[in-house]
């Protein structure tokens, strides 16, 4: 069974940094590229970041170019991403998933709150 518990999250005023973990289990981790996903209220699920399985290649969505970055430990089964320049936009949450892309949802994590506000 996959299973991925999230870590993190809160709420920041504009500007301020928050950091995602997740910590994946039930699969070969090293095996697979890992995604970033946020869901806004009223809105489809975006994808924000991922890594490949290797961590020799990343992916960012444009508006978070720049501010966010991702990295995994494959020793350690985690993938974690440091979110810095905190935007309201960036209000949403946030699931970890398995693989490149937005993948089923039976593939995501429990999901964690990130709240901008000032």
């Amino acid at each position: 069974e996959v299973r991925l518990v999230q870590s993190g999250g809160g709420m920041v005023q504009p500007g301020g940094s928050l950091r995602l973990s997740c910590v994946a289990s039930g699969f070969i981790f090293s095996d697979y590229d890992m995604s970033w996903v946020r869901q806004a209220p009223g809105k489809g699920p975006e994808w924000v970041s991922a890594i490949r399985s290797g961590g020799g290649s990343t992916y960012y969505k444009d508006s978070v170019k720049g501010r966010f970055t991702i990295s995994r430990d494959n020793a350690k089964n985690t993938v974690s991403l440091q979110m810095n320049g905190l935007q309201l936009e960036d209000t949403a949450l946030y699931y970890c998933a398995r693989g490149w892309g937005i993948p089923l949802r039976r593939y995501w994590g429990q999901g964690t709150q990130v709240t901008v506000s000032s």
